[in-house]
C-alpha cells in the first residue's frame, strides 16, 4: 500500500492542495517532506503524535523527512486553533524547551539510516538573521492583507471582537511560510504535512514557494485528534498527557490510553500505531462483540507506551497497572509501585507497632477499615477474602511485621476483588 492509500485507509488524509499531483510525485520516487513543532511547553504531548508518527509513516515509505523545532515562530506564538492570544515566552523558556523537544523528536525517526534519514532543524537559523526591512520585502510584498484575514484561523479570532488577534499572532502564517520556502531552496522539500488547523500557513507556504521559485510544493493535512464530543484528545483533569515521562509518567500513560472509549479506540489504533490495518479490523471485531475484555484497548495502550517510554517502561506500567487486579508484586521497582499510591485509599501506622511479634492482621484489618470489627475480620480471613501483598492470606493468627514491608514502607491490603488499602510507615 502506498502512503496516500494507507493514511486514507486510516483516516489520516484530510486534504491535500492537489492530490493527484502529490500521489504521481510520491509515485516517481522518494521526495522530501517536513513538519513544524512549536516549543510552547518543554515537552510535546499527545496531540503532536498524529503529524509526528506521520513522519515517521513517510520515513518507513522510503521518504526523507524534516522535523522543525521552532525556535523562531515559537517566540510568535501560533493563533491557529486558538481561542485567545497566547502569551509569549522569554527566549530563555524557548531555547530550554527548544532542547527538550528537539531529544523527543529524536526518538521517532531515524537519523541514522543511510538510505533515507531524518533531519532535525530549527528555523531560528534562518529566521533569527533577518532584519524586519528585509523579510517585509521578500515576504510581505507576495501576500494580500484580504488574503490573509480569509484564513479560518486568523477569521475566528477577528470575528470575536473581545479576543481579536495582535500583529504578532497575525503575521505568524508569513513566518511559517518562509520555512517552506527555506527548506525548498536549502533541501529540496517539496511537502508539507500538519493537521488541519495548520491549513493556512501550510498554504501560505505553497503560495510563497510558488511565486518565489516558481516550482511545485503541496500541502498535505491530517485530522485533528478529537474525541467523538468534538474535543481535543490527550487532555485530561489534570492537563495535557506529555510525551515526557517526567511529566506523565509510563503508568499514567498507559493508564490513560487502556481506558480509552470502545467509541474511540479503533481511530486511536489507526492514528497513532503502526498496527497493520487487517489486524486493527479484527479488533474492532473484538470490540463490538466483547467490549468487556478490552483488547484493543490494552493493544493500543501497549503500543503507544513502548513507542513513546520504551519496552522496559510499558512492562513496568502493565505491571503495576495489574497490582490493583491482584497481580504479583515479586521484581516491581519502587517507582511503578509508587505510580498505584494515588489511586487508593491510604493509612499511616506508627511503626512501632510492628516490632516484635508485630500487629495482628485482624487488627491491622480494623485499623484500615477494611473490617468494621475483629469478629468480622476473621470472618474475612476465613473466608479467603483477605490478601497482604497481593498474596491470600487465611490465618486469623497472622501477624504482621516490619519483614512484610515493602520498600521498607508500604503495606499492601485488598479485600476481595478491588477493595484496596495502601498502609504507609512513615
Amino acid at each position: 500500500m502506498d502512503i496516500l492509500a494507507e493514511l486514507q485507509a486510516r483516516g489520516l488524509f484530510a486534504d491535500c492542495t492537489d492530490t493527484p499531483a502529490l500521489a504521481a510525485r510520491l509515485a516517481a520516487g522518494p521526495t522530501t517532506l517536513y513538519c513544524g513543532f512549536d516549543p510552547t511547553a518543554d515537552s510535546l504531548h499527545v496531540g503532536n503524535l498524529v503529524p509526528l508518527l506521520a513522519l515517521r509513516r513517510f520515513q518507513l515509505a522510503g521518504h526523507h523527512p524534516i522535523a522543525l523545532a521552532g525556535g523562531a515562530t515559537g517566540m510568535v506564538g501560533d493563533p491557529s486553533g486558538k481561542s485567545a492570544e497566547r502569551n509569549l515566552l522569554s527566549r530563555e523558556q524557548v531555547q530550554a524547551n527548544i532542547a527538550a523537544i528537539k531529544a523527543q523528536l529524536a526518538r521517532f525517526l531515524d537519523f541514522e539510516t543511510r538510505r533515507n534519514p531524518a533531519r532535525l532543524v530549527d528555523n531560528a537559523d534562518w529566521l533569527g538573521p533577518i532584519s524586519y526591512l528585509d523579510f517585509l520585502r521578500e515576504v510581505g510584498k507576495h501576500f494580500t492583507v484580504n488574503w490573509m484575514i480569509a484564513k479560518e484561523s486568523v477569521r475566528a479570532r477577528m470575528e470575536d471582537r473581545e479576543a481579536g488577534i495582535s500583529y504578532t499572532e497575525f503575521s505568524y502564517m508569513l513566518l511559517q511560510a518562509y520555512d517552506f520556502y527555506h527548506l525548498r531552496r536549502e533541501f529540496g522539500c517539496e511537502l508539507q504535512v500538519g493537521a488541519t488547523d495548520q491549513w493556512g500557513n501550510i498554504t501560505a507556504g505553497v503560495e510563497l514557494t510558488r511565486r518565489k521559485l516558481g516550482v511545485p510544493v503541496w500541502g498535505l493535512t491530517f485530522p485533528l485528534l478529537t474525541r467523538a464530543d468534538g474535543t481535543k484528545y490527550g487532555k485530561t483533569a489534570s492537563g495535557a498527557v506529555y510525551l515526557d515521562p517526567r511529566r506523565t509518567s509510563p503508568y499514567r500513560f498507559y493508564q490513560f490510553f487502556v481506558q480509552a472509549e470502545d467509541a474511540e479506540v479503533i481511530k486511536l489504533l489507526n492514528f497513532l500505531t503502526f498496527v497493520p490495518i487487517e489486524e486493527i479490523r479484527a479488533l474492532a471485531e473484538e470490540v463490538a462483540t466483547r467490549p468487556e475484555a478490552r483488547t484493543a484497548q490494552k493493544r493500543l495502550a501497549r503500543e503507544l507506551t513502548t513507542l513513546v517510554h520504551g519496552p522496559t517502561a510499558c512492562e513496568e506500567a502493565v505491571r503495576a497497572s495489574e497490582i490493583l487486579f491482584g497481580g504479583s508484586l515479586e521484581g516491581i521497582r519502587e517507582a511503578a509501585f509508587a505510580e498505584i499510591a494515588g489511586e487508593v485509599p491510604t493509612r499511616a501506622l506508627d511503626p512501632a507497632q510492628l516490632d516484635g511479634a508485630g500487629l495482628s492482621l485482624l487488627d491491622l484489618l480494623v485499623h484500615t477499615g477494611l473490617s468494621a470489627s475483629k469478629g468480622q475480620a476473621r470472618k474475612d480471613v476465613e473466608g479467603g477474602g483477605i490478601y497482604l501483598n497481593n498474596v491470600r492470606e487465611t490465618s486469623p493468627r497472622r501477624h504482621v511485621t516490619r519483614a512484610d514491608l515493602l520498600f521498607g514502607k508500604h503495606l499492601l491490603l485488598r479485600k476481595g476483588r478491588r477493595n484496596y488499602v495502601l498502609v504507609t510507615v512513615p
